[in-house]
């Protein structure tokens, strides 16, 4: 969750530096005009700051790079406005929402970010809700015009084929369809065993230890562990809701009961809030699991796999009786990619431990026993449960260049693609044309990609 919000927030911040002075005392200017529309020098040297922030690179000209997507954008943008589209307020109002508390947990709270950014927090708002509202207005132009290609017939994706040298055709890498049976250690002993440790530490601290210290000592978050568990003041959106209305609970110096969440349990200590930002300390530990667990979970599965290679009983049938994966169990064990519910794997969509065990296996033979991670948790980014499985695998589909028998579906996405970015083209060749623009003389140097940029330097 955090890492979305740095990048979403990283991209605002290249959008509202304030104007900087330049070289021989140039503070700023109009860098290019663009119908109705203009750019000014420091937008762009925000953008440019960006970039180099994030590590991006560019082969071209930064600058010139820069300033040709903001003109394109520019363009979009009013066309929206002639389509009379609609900003979508929701998406905004929730984008505006994650960026200023990603900036109030990073700066420490609206003070410190009116300070830094040299504007009090209504004017932050304001600004940043336009740059947001005219996003929305030109993603949704720029469809619009994708949207506007006829449908893509298999008589075109022939025809795609016919053009294109086999060499520059699509590759298809390797694909696994494969099937397992799961079984889970007692997560429900593990997770009392856990909170045992926990109430324990909680004595400890209600008798007069600190909870820095155990913190540092116990803790499982390696973010806050060597901080003494210390979060730092942050907005209570950031965190999962069972730990952020735990800490809104409590008063200052106070501690709390075990909490549950999606990375496990904790105990919590806040040490300052303010309006609906805290900073707390927190001790988090995991489930454990022993090595009987493992043992005791190996041996069912290699006797379940015993009696498949014998003929005892079939994978798919023992999958339905057996397996604890609620979600393949009864599809007689057939994995299924969770984001995207095929049924066919590419090596890199598969966990680590999933493919060290199927790597070097031929269609119809079964892995030994492994321990891997299951989907649970997948929407939110983060690793699954403890899970052991053994797992079949059903067929291979070796890398190949596409064909139209076996690749149709991929291949029409391609030329649908191609053909939405023509129409992309065409739009910003054809309003480059018409439209009213003048670009600034110090970039009449640019090799702008668009070669009808360059001729209306």
């Amino acid at each position: 969750m955090k890492n979305i919000l740095l990048t979403a927030a990283a991209l605002l911040l290249s959008l509202t530096l304030s104007a900087q002075k330049y070289q021989n005392g140039l503070v700023d200017k109009t860098v290019a005009t663009v119908g109705g529309e203009t750019i000014l020098l420091s937008d762009l040297e925000a953008e440019v700051q960006q970039m180099r922030a994030s590590g991006a690179g560019s082969d071209r000209d930064m600058r010139c790079e820069i300033l040709e997507n903001i003109m394109e954008a520019k363009l979009f943008l009013m066309q929206a406005r002639v389509d009379s589209l609609t900003v979508n307020n929701d998406m905004v109002a929730g984008n505006l929402t994650q960026r200023i508390d990603w900036f109030r947990t990073q700066l420490g709270g609206d003070e410190e970010m009116e300070k830094y950014f040299g504007k009090p927090l209504y004017k932050l708002r304001q600004e940043w809700q336009k740059t947001l509202e005219e996003q929305s207005l030109t993603e949704q132009a720029r469809y619009n015009v994708a949207q506007t290609i006829p449908e893509v017939t298999p008589y075109d994706v022939q025809s795609y084929m016919k053009a294109t040298d086999p060499e520059d055709l699509p590759v298809v890498p390797v694909k696994y369809q494969l099937s397992q049976i799961c079984i889970y250690p007692d997560r429900e002993a593990a997770a009392v065993s856990v909170k045992e440790k926990l109430l324990s530490l909680r004595e400890r601290i209600m008798n007069g230890e600190k909870f820095a210290t155990l913190a540092r000592i116990y803790s499982e978050d390696p973010g806050s562990s060597r901080r003494g568990g210390e979060l730092g003041m942050a907005s209570k959106s950031i965190f999962w809701p069972a730990f952020s209305d735990a800490a809104m609970s409590l008063r200052p110096g106070t501690i709390s009961q075990i909490v549950e969440t999606p990375d496990g349990f904790h105990i919590i200590e806040v040490i300052e809030k303010k309006g609906d930002m805290f900073n707390a300390r927190h001790i988090l530990l995991k489930p454990q699991y022993t090595a009987e667990d493992r043992e005791k979970a190996f041996s069912r599965l290699d006797s379940l796999r015993t009696q498949i290679l014998s003929g005892e009983i079939k994978f798919d049938l023992a999958a339905r009786f057996w397996s604890e994966d609620l979600a393949s169990r009864t599809n007689g064990g057939q994995m299924a990619d969770p984001a995207t519910g095929s049924s066919y794997f590419e090596i890199d969509q598969l966990k680590p431990a999933d493919y060290a065990a199927i790597k070097d296996l031929k269609p119809g033979e079964i892995s030994e026993p492994v321990e891997s991670q299951d989907n649970e948790g997948y929407q939110q980014g983060r690793q699954g449960n403890l899970v052991y499985k053994i797992i079949r695998v059903d067929k291979i589909i070796p890398a190949h260049t596409a064909t139209f028998e076996n690749d149709y579906t991929q291949i029409l996405e391609k030329v649908q693609n191609n053909k939405q970015m023509e129409a992309i083209d065409k739009f910003l060749d054809d309003k480059i044309k018409s439209t009213y623009i003048i670009i600034d003389p110090m970039f009449h140097e640019c090799e702008f990609s668009r070669d009808s940029w360059n001729a209306r330097k």
